[in-house]
Formats: C-alpha cells, structure tokens, sequence
C-alpha cells in the first residue's frame, strides 16, 4: 500500500462532498478512518492518496426524545449518543467494541453484529435514514427521522457493512427504544467437564440473558476468575422483579451443570459486559491475530474444540469467547514473540480455512495480517457485490482492495 500523502478531516457534508469529487476527479485514491477501532478487519487499500478522517463530522444533530428518535454526524464516538440516550432512559444497541473511539458511521460501516444482537437485534435494523456522500461527490439520502412501512429498498441498509467501498456515511438517523433500568452480571468459574452443560443451560433459559459467553483466557481483559474448564459471564437486564425471577432461574440451571459458585455484580455489570466486547479487538503487540467465526449456535461447541484442536497442533496459545445465546466463536492465538508467530500464522490460516471458510480476521497488528484470509471465503453473492461498486464507484476512489474479493 502506498502511504497517504494527506490527512483530511471535513466538517460538513459539503466540504466532504467537495473533497471527494476533487479526489475522484483527480484519480486520487481514498483511505476511510473513524476511530480505527475496526482497523484489524479489512485489508490496506491497494493504494491511498488521501485518508479521510471521519472524525470531523461529529456531534448529535437531532433527539427527538418523545418520538425514540436520535441523529448523529457519523464520526460521533458511540459512547456519546449511548451517554446521551442513557440519561432519557433509551439506547441503540451499538455493541461496538472500544465505545469511546469507535464511531457511528465505523461501526455501521463495518456491519458490527453484536451479542445482544439475539435479544435487541444488530444496530443496522435501527436506522431509518441516511445521508451518504458517493465517491464522485454526490450527497446522497435515504429515508428520513420516522418510524414507519416503506416501500420499495431501504437504501440505507446498503451502505451498512459495505466497509466504505460504496460511499462514506455523513449522517444516520436511529430509531431507539426503551433502557431497561436494571442490569445485573453473573460470574462462574467452570470445573471440569461442565463446559458444554453450562453452555447449553443457558441458551434454553425460560428468561433468556441479554448475553451470555463461555471464556477460556483474556485474563487482563474480563473479569472473571477461571476454573479447569473457563469461566462463564452473564448479563442479564430488566426490572427488579424479572432479575430477582431471571437470578433464580439462572443459578439453578448452573447448578444443575455442576457449577457450584456463582458470583453476582449489580454496580457495573454493563461496563463489564463492554469489557467483554472490547476483548473481540485487543491485540497482544504484533503477536496475535484474532478470529471470529459464525457456527449455528448446535455447532459452536464442536467449533471451539476444533479451533482448539488447531492451535495445539501449529502451537500456538489459543484463547476462546463463546457468545452462547448467538454461536459466535472469538478466537485469539497467539504466541511469545512477534517473530515465531510470523513464522506459524499463515500456515494456521491456511489451516483454519480449510475446515472454516467464512473465518474472519476481526483484529491483529502483525505485518503478515495482510497475506492471511481476512475475509474468508467470498459470498455467493460476490458478482453482484462487485457490479454494485463499479455502479457507485466505477473509479474505485474508495478503500480500494480493502473489502471481500479485493472490492
């Protein structure tokens, strides 16, 4: 890739507009950055000219709080809009790792899925409307600011996960819905041979948790105290009265695992529940890459043992998040020096694909990340995702290379 030779960050759509038009006019290629908390999905563009700076294109421009509507500028960071909702008892549920530097327009753009998903759904099915700034220029806008059945395509959800290839996000529009008022963590560490029985008590809870994750390692990065099988983590959220039932329901289907000892936070259960998020993306240096895998939630446990299985076999440290209510498997392997890990990764990936292809690399900072499968294996759907970018891009201005299938 070659390094940019310019930084820009608009502050309006306007002066976004005029900055594009003139790069596509000149042939020159464009880099998009938010918070770069995403940085480790992707590949580097084929080439960068100038990176466009999201951030300036920040704050909340409409809250229409008796209506469960909000509007952010897409380079504001997610932690505002969720802290402004918090305080009128409404969220979006973003799920976005690292909240503070992640932004809007990054986290959509990146078509972040998370584990609340099964409960609230993702945030892409919040999004009324749109305002998107095409690669010759054009300022482009779908929807609007009110909730109701349209027909024909919703434009917007076009843009969400097309990792900027397509146009850059100025603006989205959010319906939102109601906070629960209460929120309350549960901590296991698993004894032997009660992985699996934990797991599967529960994904068939009566009262389902809002998210629930076997862990086995991110020691510094979740709370927990680990056991000979992990440790389990559970959020559950509601009124006083459906936690006290939802508690009682919850220790009882451990217990009957086998799990003896469960710990229960109410004072900061959500921001340990964003710990565990921000664990998805945390690099150890240039030694680690970091998979996430999308098993059907009966399949998750024998892909974490086959991951497992894996790592042991290239030797290299492995550790898991099971996202037990969606299937998702978060896997970081890693090893004790940047330079021996190099010497193993690609041939783990090649590996790992082989028996996963649609295995992602959502985050690493080792200087082979850009010769692994970071994409896994193209869509059915690639053809018709290639003509889209030779419609709205035909001069691939925009993140070049950076998407599935070199897009």
């Amino acid at each position: 890739m070659r390094t940019a030779r310019q930084r820009v960050a608009p502050e309006s759509t306007q002066a976004l507009s005029q900055m594009l038009a003139r790069c596509d006019r000149n042939g020159e290629k464009v880099r998009i950055a938010g918070g770069e908390t995403l940085a480790g999905m992707g590949l580097p563009p084929e080439r960068a000219d100038v990176t466009l700076l999201t951030t300036g294109l920040s704050g909340v421009i409409a809250n229409e709080r008796a209506d469960l509507v909000v509007a952010a500028r897409a380079g504001t960071p997610v932690r505002d809009v969720s802290i402004l909702l918090a305080s009128q008892g409404q969220f979006v549920p973003f799920d976005a790792p690292r909240p503070l530097d992640a932004t809007v327009g990054g986290t959509l753009a990146a078509g972040w899925a998370g584990p609340r998903r099964h409960c609230y759904g993702r945030a892409r099915d919040y999004v009324l409307g749109s305002t998107i700034v095409l690669a010759d220029g054009t300022i482009a806008r779908a929807g609007g600011m009110v909730v109701k059945n349209v027909a024909g395509y919703d434009m917007s959800r076009l843009y969400v996960g097309s990792f900027g290839t397509l146009g850059v996000l100025a603006r989205a529009n959010f319906k939102t819905i109601p906070l629960p008022p209460k929120a309350r963590l549960f901590l296991a560490p698993l004894p032997e041979r009660t992985r699996e029985r934990a797991c599967t008590q529960l994904s068939t809870l009566a009262i389902r948790p809002s998210a629930a994750f076997w862990i086995d390692g991110f020691h510094q990065a979740i709370d927990g105290d680990e056991g000979p099988e992990g440790r389990i983590l559970a959020l559950l959220e509601g009124s006083d009265a459906l936690l006290e039932r939802a508690t009682l329901a919850l220790r009882s289907a451990l217990g009957r695992a086998g799990v003896p000892q469960t710990r229960v936070i109410d004072a900061g259960a959500r921001e340990a529940f964003e710990r565990v998020v921000d664990a998805y993306v945390a690099c150890l240096g240039e030694r680690s890459v970091t998979y996430r895998l999308y098993p059907l939630v009966p399949d998750s446990q024998r892909t974490v043992i086959a991951v497992e299985a894996l790592a042991r076999r290239f030797e290299l440290r492995n550790e898991t998040i099971l996202d037990v209510m969606n299937g998702d498997v978060v896997a970081r392997v890693s090893d004790f020096d940047s330079q021996a890990f190099g010497a193993k990764i690609e041939a783990f990936d090649d590996a790992l694909h082989e028996s996963e292809p649609r295995a992602l690399v959502v985050a690493s900072k080792h200087p082979h990340r850009a010769r692994l499968r970071v994409w896994g294996a193209p869509p059915a759907a690639i053809e018709r995702m290639r003509e889209l970018k030779a419609r709205f891009d035909p001069n691939r201005t925009l993140n070049p290379g950076c998407f599935v299938g070199g897009i």
